[in-house]
């Protein structure tokens, strides 16, 4: 889970790429560590709203649980915040629509090369 040095690390990243794009962004502290589930990155720019759940993987494909899905969808719909998933594939960030990801036996799995992968510079770009 959460705490991990290379989370932190692609959570910072992100973060200052979104203030990069005119967006106030942070991390939210201790997510999945506490009781009531909060994602890894929250971000607005006045009129959106978004709420990110974030990994890094040197990979083609990354898995995301389905209850953490479920937790980020819970959550952006109380906070009205989009929901997204970002993924940092080596050097390369994708980010993708909780309705867009392929459900892989008992986890979301999300590869590199769909077609529903949004670059940064297509949703936030400036």
């Amino acid at each position: 889970m959460g705490g991990n040095q290379k989370g932190s690390a692609t959570e910072r990243e992100l973060v200052s790429m979104l203030w990069g794009s005119r967006f106030a962004a942070i991390r939210a502290a201790g997510s999945g560590v506490q009781r009531f589930y909060s994602p890894d990155v929250l971000a607005s720019n006045g009129s959106r709203v978004l709420a990110i759940e974030c990994k890094a993987t040197k990979s083609k494909y990354q898995y995301f649980e389905p209850q953490q899905v479920e937790e980020l969808k819970k959550f952006s719909d109380i906070f009205k915040a989009e929901p997204w998933l970002a993924v940092k594939f080596s050097t390369e960030w994708k980010f993708f629509r909780i309705e867009d990801l392929g459900l892989s036996e008992k986890n979301f799995a999300i590869n590199k090369d769909s077609e529903k992968a949004k670059l940064f510079l297509d949703l936030f770009g400036t």
